[in-house]
């Protein structure tokens, strides 16, 4: 066996109702006045009350930090830093989608360290520690939960990030009551932004490992089992359950063992056209799976039958195929759109997508096959 290493959260909990303990968490780890970093839509439909009320109830005073936006920019990020800043704040929560907690970890850090973020983007240049965090989502999708790694949107609309292990939180919370009745599209998209990050730790080039690869297939098979009833049934608390579980295992899994092409390719459709992240992947992940066949077809056979169950027993072709064409089937049937051109791309936007993601050198570093413009550009052209 070879050498690795792996980290993730120090402490999880996995409950529904639990975000009304957070309160009582972040009390026992001495803060007094906490950022409370969400967006609107999340007050607005009441799911932080729960966190609130016992924030309250614990004498912990809270700020809220409640302008995150999709694709979090950098300016943005910055200024709710000197906010809290400004507040005194000893402690950061958040209760919201991967923005959210990707822009919490960011403010616990950057709160209390005179490195510029222009410093911190790439992996482990965070110099000093942050203050008390707590993360808990709102999607069953990034498991920004568990890794420790935050991506920005710069002003020239590309994305970079923050890996450190500084950004994993003392705690991850994972209530199933928070993501019933977000509708189907949305929970399709994240759903199958977790699937990549399963499949896609599955398959990297030089971290993948036994736990990794351990966690990946159990997410498989909580994500493939459960996303049909979780878009079909929102209120069912078991499937969501399973959901959150799922992506909280996938986010394990791809924080020690990253992802690659697909993850790549989609950024810049998030940066440049504000599609959101889960959706990015899904619309080119087919591609990226049939151009990488022939360096990850074992690997690819050995997990399509944790998704597609109908796939077990085939042979390593029919394993592959199947799992690309039921990923474009897999789309549609749960109600996202399916081809580029539906998000406002066209022909033209291609060569400017693809030169935006080789600058993706952190993440195409790990795909099982070498990727180029040529490459890129063609996955592209298939999508559309």
């Amino acid at each position: 066996m070879h050498a690795f290493q792996f980290q993730t959260t120090k402490s999880i909990l996995c409950e529904v109702g639990a975000t009304a303990k957070i309160g009582e968490l972040m009390a026992q780890m001495g803060c007094k006045k906490i950022a409370f970093v969400t967006d609107k839509m999340i007050l607005e439909l009441g799911l932080a009350q729960a966190s609130l009320d016992g924030l309250k109830a614990a004498g912990v005073d809270v700020h809220i930090i409640d302008d995150v936006v999709a694709d979090p920019p950098e300016s943005m990020i910055l200024t709710a830093v000197e906010e809290a800043k400004s507040q005194g704040v000893d402690g950061v929560v958040s209760v919201g989608g991967g923005s959210s907690l990707d822009t919490a970890k960011l403010i616990a850090v950057l709160v209390g360290s005179d490195q510029p973020i222009s410093e911190m983007y790439g992996i482990g240049l965070v110099r000093d520690d942050r203050l008390p965090l707590v993360l808990a989502p709102t999607t069953a999708g990034t498991g920004s939960e568990v890794t420790p790694i935050s991506i920005v949107t710069t002003g020239t609309n590309e994305k970079k990030g923050v890996v450190s292990p500084q950004l994993l939180p003392d705690w991850a919370i994972l209530d199933a009551e928070l993501t019933v009745g977000l509708p189907a599209h949305v929970t399709a998209a994240t759903g199958i932004d977790a699937m990549v990050h399963a499949i896609e730790a599955y398959t990297s080039k030089f971290k993948k490992n036994i736990v990794s690869d351990t966690l990946a297939r159990q997410a498989l098979e909580l994500l493939g089992q459960n996303i049909h009833t979780a878009c079909t049934n929102g209120e069912d608390r078991a499937a969501r359950s399973n959901m959150l579980l799922g992506s909280m295992l996938a986010g394990m899994a791809f924080a020690n063992a990253p992802v690659a092409a697909v993850h790549a390719l989609a950024y810049p459709l998030g940066g440049h056209f504000h599609v959101p992240h889960g959706l990015s992947n899904a619309l080119v992940l087919p591609y990226v799976l049939d151009f990488n066949m022939s360096e990850a077809a074992d690997t690819y056979a050995e997990i399509a039958p944790l998704i597609f169950p109908e796939l077990a027993g085939k042979s390593i072709k029919h394993a592959c195929d199947g799992m690309v064409e039921g990923f474009k089937a897999m789309g549609p049937q749960l109600g996202m759109q399916s081809k580029l051109a539906e998000v406002g791309v066209n022909h033209n936007h291609l060569p400017m997508l693809a030169e935006d993601a080789m600058k993706q050198t952190r993440l195409l570093v790990n795909n099982p096959r070498e990727m180029t413009y040529e490459a890129a550009l063609e996955i592209y052209t298939q999508a559309l």
